[in-house]
């Protein structure tokens, strides 16, 4: 019997003993009669091969017998299969390939093959998903942000409440907390942009804001209060657009330092001058009615240089052409040395002083009840465009140009548009889709009697900037005459909104030939969308507005067209810091 037991052990020993090693000696075998390929594709499968005889190797464990070389074996075909264990690292049982490896496209299987093919092994579609569930947490939110937002509102209300009823203790912790919370969120838009200790603080102020509801539970006084922080907050939105359109107005009234530099320097040059270098070239030419007259009124050298060199650089016969520019007696030096300096080339240049007009008197008197608040439209150069035919009482035509315009086109066809009996010939203002949209009873008062009788609210309004006068049909009308009786009617009653334009619509009423649209462009001073395909086509650009182009608050897209024609390089402007 004992014997018979002793065999048994033996001949379960063998049995162990073969389970142990007849996958190795069939693991050699294989491998010797493989090709390379062959090899690398059955080296991969070794876990699901060893995985077939895990239950001897669980058995033989139990025995006590080839445990440590069950290890090794596994360790062995860790490594064939490119994963490194660290020393000391608890060995994992290694998964059959079917449980690394899942296939869910056919896309994806085919891959696989192909990477099997080539002795290269297929990457693990976990690992794959992971860094797509990474990247989209990584995405940006702003989710903690507005949350950190609204806990900082809450308790503000909360605040308001609780400084009220004397709670110091609340109001203490509630300034800390609103402290805290803030210098956290700082100027972050994104959380990805918040300090590392914005969770804990608004814990905090979550846990401060729970305290406080305990303490003032009524829903209705936190309503009152945050609809009484909302209005509060849109009376300050209004208070800083008001403050905003002010400074705005006031960056547009004020002179830059840089072209106060300017005027300066060519005032002291002008005065260095002896009295017969004071004179302009070739005003033998500035009477002449065959020449091709134009005019404007400006207080602003470096606008004037720009208008005059636009014109005189498009004109097809810039010997042909008279510039008359009309200032006041402080601009006077400045704009006629600037000219003695930079002549334009073959064209005349006469420069005025509206001071040296013998009926300058007479005219300054009516000007005298005109209020504004802007000196653009209560400027005496405004109004001197109503006494062009007593400016210049030998010419039949000219064309007006303001100041803030930009010529890009030759305008000698302007002067030979038949005017059809009409005295003015400008572009309409009526096309409700443009932005230099106007109506009449913006500007006039038609519930006034003596308004409605006469005028019609709905006729076609039209623009100043760029005008064609008829000067022989004007003195016909005697239309002066008439701008002066509505000027003074209008001193007595409010009739209409200080400035030139509607006294114009009034003066030239159904005395205007429309003119086609491309001859003057409109809104380059306040109205930043205009289609840049209109801007090329257009003959005349205006920067009508308060953004002007020679001032920093002017439209920086637009202020190419007028540098263009600035001279910049001259000594005086780069002396002056005077830039494009």
């Amino acid at each position: 019997m004992k014997r018979f037991r002793r065999w048994q052990r033996i001949f379960i020993l063998f049995l162990l003993s073969l389970s142990v090693f007849a996958p190795l000696v069939l693991v050699s075998i294989r491998l010797k009669t493989l090709t390379s390929e062959g090899k690398n594709k059955f080296v991969e499968d070794l876990p699901s091969i060893m995985q077939q005889y895990k239950s001897d190797v669980i058995l033989l464990s139990a025995v006590g017998q080839g445990s440590r070389t069950s290890d090794v074996k596994v360790e062995s075909g860790s490594e064939r299969r490119g994963t490194q264990q660290l020393v000391g690292e608890e060995v994992k049982p290694i998964k059959p390939r079917e449980e690394l490896v899942t296939v869910k496209t056919k896309d994806h299987s085919d891959q696989i093959s192909s990477q099997h093919d080539h002795g290269v092994r297929a990457p693990r579609l976990t690992v794959h998903h992971s860094n797509n569930s990474r990247n989209e947490t990584r995405k940006a939110t702003d989710e903690k942000v507005k949350q950190m937002k609204d806990q900082v509102v809450r308790a503000r209300a909360y605040l308001s409440f609780a400084t009220t009823a004397g709670n110091t203790h609340l109001v203490k912790e509630l300034k800390l907390r609103i402290k805290e919370v803030e210098r956290a969120m700082g100027e972050a838009r994104k959380d990805s942009e918040l300090s590392r200790g914005r969770l804990q603080k608004m814990k905090y102020m979550e846990s401060t804001l729970s305290k406080a509801s305990h303490v003032y539970p009524d829903c209705s006084n936190m309503v009152n209060k945050l609809r009484a922080m909302t209005h509060s907050a849109e009376e300050q939105v209004q208070s800083q657009r008001k403050q905003t359109t002010f400074l705005t107005e006031l960056a547009g009234r004020t002179t830059p330092k840089g072209l106060h530099c300017l005027s300066m320097r060519l005032t002291t040059d002008y005065f260095m001058l002896q009295p017969e270098k004071q004179m302009l070239p070739n005003q033998q030419n500035v009477n002449n009615p065959d020449f091709h007259h134009y005019v404007t009124f400006s207080d602003n050298v470096l606008a004037a240089a720009v208008v005059v060199n636009s014109t005189v650089s498009n004109a097809m016969e810039p010997e042909r052409v008279v510039f008359h520019v009309v200032t006041d007696s402080l601009n006077f030096p400045t704009i006629s040395m600037w000219f003695l300096l930079n002549p334009p080339g073959k064209a005349t240049i006469q420069v005025l002083n509206m001071q040296d007009f013998q009926w300058w008197n007479m005219f300054e008197s009516s000007q005298e009840k005109q209020s504004s608040s802007d000196p653009r439209y209560s400027s005496l150069l405004n109004h001197l465009r109503f006494y062009l035919p007593e400016i210049f009482p030998q010419l039949g035509k000219i064309v007006f140009l303001d100041h803030d315009v930009v010529v890009q086109k030759d305008l000698s066809g302007l002067l030979t548009i038949d005017m059809k009996g009409k005295v003015n010939g400008a572009v309409e203002t009526c096309q409700e889709d443009k932005s230099s949209f106007r109506q009449m009873a913006r500007f006039i008062n038609f519930s006034d009697p003596l308004v409605a009788r006469k005028f019609d609210a709905n006729t076609c309004t039209w623009a100043f900037g760029m005008n064609l006068f008829d000067l022989r049909q004007w003195r016909h009308h005697d239309l002066t005459s008439s701008y002066r009786r509505f000027l003074l009617k209008g001193n007595g009653r409010p009739l209409w909104k200080a400035g030139s334009l509607p006294l114009g619509w009034i003066t030239f009423y159904n005395r205007t030939l429309p003119l086609d649209q491309r001859w003057h462009l409109l809104g380059l001073g306040f109205d930043s969308v205009l289609r840049l395909e209109d801007i090329e086509q257009a003959a005349v650009i205006h920067y009508d507005g308060i953004m002007k182009p020679w001032l920093d608050i002017g439209i920086k897209k637009y202020k190419s067209y007028w540098n263009k024609y600035a001279n910049y390089d001259h000594p005086y402007m780069q002396q002056c810091n005077l830039h494009g």
